[in-house]
């Protein structure tokens, strides 16, 4: 038996409709699962980062908080040096003068490691926005599979290789198997 040349034609698109099919769908999987490494890179880099930032603020407020408790000491040490020297003394202006003076520069010194430490805790915050900035510019969108999709396309390119080869038919002036039916249906009703 001969197989008509459309139907061989057929079969053929068909297979390789299916062959198309199989390798979109693990394409779209590859893909996904790609997508998801991607995403899983970019957060376990933020997490990183964030760590990473968070110690060094903490070391930053160790090293603030360090400084003002050593400056407290000293300043402590060196008023207790002069009140000690002027022990059972009155203190005259220019003494309680200095005296102030020791409490201004403490103060003074006291207010820069606040401003310097806001300063820090400011860019620690900008630099917490810029990491999940970035691990958002690092993420990709998730698309799942789709093998309904790649399904449908499929069979799409096998009807259109039908409807190409019956439009060819038709150009040609061939029958096209439409009216083959037709003509087929028409003789059958005939009897004789």
């Amino acid at each position: 038996m001969c197989v008509e040349p459309t139907t061989a034609l057929m079969i053929a698109s068909a297979g390789s409709s299916l062959i198309q099919f199989q390798q979109a769908k693990a394409q779209q999987k590859a893909q996904f699962v790609a997508q998801k490494r991607q995403n899983e890179l970019a957060r376990q880099n933020a997490i990183r980062r964030y760590a990473t930032e968070q110690l060094k603020i903490r070391q930053t407020l160790a090293k603030s908080s360090e400084k003002g408790f050593q400056a407290s000491i000293k300043a402590k040490r060196t008023r207790a040096k002069f009140i000690a020297g002027s022990e059972g003394l009155a203190l005259s202006g220019s003494q309680e003068r200095l005296l102030g003076d020791y409490y201004r520069v403490q103060g003074n010194y006291n207010s820069a490691l606040q401003r310097n430490m806001a300063v820090n805790i400011a860019q620690f915050e900008r630099n917490l926005e810029a990491i999940q900035f970035g691990q958002q510019a690092q993420s990709t969108y998730e698309q799942p599979p789709n093998p309904a999709l790649a399904f449908a396309s499929a069979s799409l390119n096998v009807a259109n290789t039908y409807y190409g080869l019956e439009f060819q038919k038709q150009q040609a002036g061939l029958m096209t198997n439409a009216e083959k039916r037709r003509q087929k249906n028409s003789v059958s009703g005939i009897n004789v």
